[in-house]
């Protein structure tokens, strides 16, 4: 009999809490229709009764499942790419409709923590499947084979953990992790099946308590708690040291907690706690005192709307307090007194600023020392036990904690003989492979050679280079490798291989200045002679937030308009360029791709956009209106498909009305509406329906590469310049500026936002011309470069761009 080819074409998700529902969110997005059941409700309520139900309704049967997706609507972050995907996800109960799961390749269980819950559920579940369908648990921490073993030989072989971070659309990390007999096969699809169409980071974990990253994440903050108390700290204290400073996220230790949810953090650690026989360990684990009394008093953090840090609301404002842990009550938040900190924001690099902390004298240095030091003899002990090597490690909490460096990266980056000396001075010890790294002459955990990077493997004693996928290229990789093509100090472009270049911003921020609007035509010319297409993408935090605002505010306060309408000019002809280039230009972006970088994309042969991508036209925040040529491409995307005549009595047809689809792109840069996801960006119109999406951001500049060479292959030729845009003219601007003044009566928006709207207006409808004018694409840029100079000249228009030059916030005045 043939092997039947493992495949996911349908879903189903048992349990419809927080994780449940969005995982099923998650699986929607991807356009995988997907079941998902809860327990039918033990008693009907007084809702549920005035709406005339019974127990047998379905409305009532199904109302956990209902409400579990209905939650993600509206979440924060948002779960669902777009409220549509709603519409592949069936809600039904684990009593009437187990039956459906016989339709679905993979079955992902994800009800609560409890060993006898789970294995009750899968044995039913097991009736009910066909042969060969994938189960997965999404336990955070219980042990697969426990989970497992009342089911048969052959269904274990399909069975293994899948633990999603919170919220799974958002989290990288999706630790896979393998029973015994789990079917290498299957392992190997799941992790390749999760990376591509999930868009997640795999890392393969072994079958311990709460696996690799809530294992060390635990540990970090009981460490962190305690060192707390011994010393005295604050929270306060302890979150401003343990967040950026340590390269970690703002939400440091306890902030995490509360979102986390103080009862699940105690679940995890008991968890651990009642696995573990090394009765030194065991009792790191036990949950602090205080904790258990926060646990018994409700105060669980976010979802309670009180933990480590709560909101109180009065008629003075909004007032953040923080808990004193003696008293288990709060008291108002304390600005913490720790003048390294305030030292250390000068400094980029988060291996020079850890470095800095690590081996200060002061207050935060000391917590940040005592802190690390247990946390990374921790993790070399725990290896071979819970990962076969460092890299599993870092990788865990890269991907599942947002730090910036993991543990070993960590190390490397405070010296590893360094640190172990002063550990020994201190009367800690140093577990073995550690040592015997050391005496082998080995100082850093990581290296370069041959281009690549490479680990050390306890095991092998020896340096292993770190597998390149493909789908994964690493532009200082490349760089690293003399693959420089052109350069200035504001961007280079970087030689990808197979014909394929990429201009990468490196400005701070990936703002684009000068030097970014240079090389843009500089990689034209050089792409239009020797290459066959370009990618324009970068691998920072962001694509691009826009202009460089200090550079437009500084010729703000200088007075000097022809510059300031120059650098607007250049920056409007190098978008054209890339417009109507002879080679294929595409666009990757990813997360904030506002202004100047959203014109960017607008401009391109075409968009491979990572899922999460973040796309707008911010300019009215800052005063201004979108004038590289943005307001002229989002007139063209509401008005290219229109013939110019319809059906008509009057001879020749009648003119097509234009004002609806203008006014939609009117409002959308009006209002400076940002789009929650490429999905989300496509809908309002920044992405073309023939764009494409990428959801594992490690691949995106892979997948765009791939989408030039697909535009080559298919003899790529660049669109004709437009001289018959159709405006709307004075009439159409009038009804333009009526919305305007229904929004200002409205309190939507203030006199300024009115004021520049209008001016929107003007240049959007093709300024002081009659109704069905055709214009030129050139016509539609003067007028932007028009509007920006004399807004520019404007005191509201320079203290909004003030606030953003100075403060980085926008200023709605």
């Amino acid at each position: 009999m043939k092997e039947r080819k493992i495949n996911i074409r349908k879903a189903a998700v048992l349990g419809a809490g927080v994780m449940g529902s969005k995982i099923a969110a998650l699986l929607a997005g991807v356009d995988i229709p997907t079941y998902l059941l809860d327990i039918v409700p033990k008693e009907l309520d007084q809702k549920d009764i005035k709406k005339g139900l019974t127990r047998e309704s379905p409305e009532f049967r199904n109302k956990l499942a209902k409400a579990g997706i209905d939650g993600t609507v509206g979440a924060s972050p948002p779960a669902l790419f777009s409220p549509a995907d709603l519409k592949l996800v069936t809600v039904g109960n684990f009593e009437d409709n187990l039956g459906w799961l016989a339709d679905a390749d993979w079955v992902i269980e994800v009800v609560a923590e409890d060993l006898k819950i789970k294995t009750d559920l899968l044995k039913k579940v097991e009736a009910v499947i066909r042969p060969g369908t994938i189960i997965s648990t999404n336990t955070s921490g219980l042990s697969i084979e426990k989970i497992s073993e009342a089911l048969s030989k052959e269904t274990r072989t399909h069975f293994l953990g899948t633990h999603f971070f919170n919220p799974p659309r958002h989290m990288k990390l999706l630790e896979i992790i393998p029973g015994k007999t789990t079917d290498p096969k299957v392992v190997s699809f799941m992790a390749d099946f999760c990376e591509r169409r999930l868009g997640k980071s795999i890392v393969l974990a072994k079958d311990t308590p709460n696996f690799i990253a809530n294992r060390i994440g635990v540990y970090s903050l009981f460490t962190a708690v305690r060192t707390m108390v011994e010393g005295g700290y604050t929270i306060e204290e302890v979150d401003a040291i343990t967040g950026p400073p340590m390269g970690r996220p703002k939400s440091a230790s306890f902030r995490t907690a509360d979102m986390v949810g103080l009862d699940t953090l105690a679940k995890v650690a008991h968890n651990v706690y009642d696995s573990l026989r090394d009765a030194s360990e065991k009792e790191f684990f036990s949950v602090p005192p205080f904790l258990n009394k926060m646990v018994e008093m409700g105060l669980l953090g976010d979802k309670a709307q009180k933990g480590f840090y709560k909101k109180v609301s009065d008629l003075s404002g909004t007032k953040i307090y923080a808990l004193d842990y003696n008293t288990v009550d709060y008291v108002p938040q304390r600005k913490p007194d720790l003048p390294i900190l305030e030292q250390l924001k000068a400094v980029a690099d988060p291996a020079a600023s850890l470095q800095k902390l690590a081996y200060s004298d002061d207050r935060a240095g000391q917590f940040a020392w005592k802190v690390l030091k247990k946390m990374l003899l921790y993790c070399a002990a725990k290896i071979p036990e819970i990962a076969d090597n460092i890299l599993a490690i870092d990788q865990a909490m890269r991907w599942g904690f947002n730090w910036e460096l993991g543990p070993f990266e960590t190390w490397d980056a405070i010296g590893v003989r360094k640190s172990v000396e002063r550990m020994r001075q201190e009367g800690e010890k140093i577990p073995q492979n550690v040592e015997e790294m050391l005496a082998k002459g080995h100082e850093r955990f990581y290296k370069q050679r041959d281009g690549k990077r490479a680990y050390y493997d306890f095991a092998r004693a020896a340096y292993v280079d770190i597998e390149e996928k493909p789908e994964i290229i690493l532009l200082p990789s490349l760089k690293e490798r003399k693959k420089i093509v052109r350069s200035n100090p504001g961007a280079c472009l970087v030689d990808m291989g197979d014909g394929v270049v990429c201009l990468e911003f490196r400005t701070p921020n990936n703002a684009i200045d000068d030097d970014v609007v240079r090389m843009i035509n500089e990689s034209l010319d050089e792409v239009e002679e020797n290459f066959e297409g370009m990618v324009i993408g970068n691998q920072g935090v962001n694509f691009s937030p826009g202009a460089d605002v200090k550079k437009i505010y500084g010729l703000m306060v200088n007075k000097d308009w022809t510059t300031l309408d120059r650098v607007a000019g250049e920056l409007q002809q190098a978008l054209m360029r890339v417009k109507y280039s002879r080679k294929p230009v595409v666009a990757a972006p990813f997360r904030m791709t506002l202004g100047g970088g959203c014109e960017t994309c607008l401009s391109a042969s075409a968009v491979r956009a990572y899922a999460e991508t973040y796309m707008g036209l911010v300019e009215m925040g800052v005063g201004i209106i979108p004038a590289g040529g943005g307001t002229k491409e989002m007139l063209l995307r509401a008005t290219e498909y229109f013939p110019p005549s319809t059906p008509s009595a009057i001879p020749g047809g009648g003119r097509p009305d234009l004002i609806p689809y203008v006014a939609r792109a009117f409002e959308t840069i009006a209002t400076g509406k940002v789009s929650t996801s490429a999905q989300d960006a496509r809908s309002i119109g920044f992405l073309r329906t023939s764009d494409w999406t990428t959801m594992n951001f490690d691949h995106l500049l892979y997948d765009a590469k791939q989408t030039v060479l697909c535009l080559v292959k298919q003899g790529y030729r660049p669109p004709r310049p437009r001289d018959d845009i159709r405006v709307i003219g004075r009439s159409g601007r009038a009804f333009l500026e009526l919305m305007v003044y229904l929004m200002r009566d409205a309190g939507y928006i203030t006199d300024t936002d009115a004021h520049i709207a209008r001016r929107l207006a003007y240049v959007i409808s093709g300024g002081d011309v009659d109704m069905n004018t055709l214009v030129t694409e050139q016509y539609i840029l003067d007028l932007e470069r028009e509007v920006l100079c004399s807004l520019a000249g404007e005191e509201k228009t320079q203290a909004r761009m003030r606030s953003m030059a100075e403060t980085g916030k926008m200023l709605h005045n």
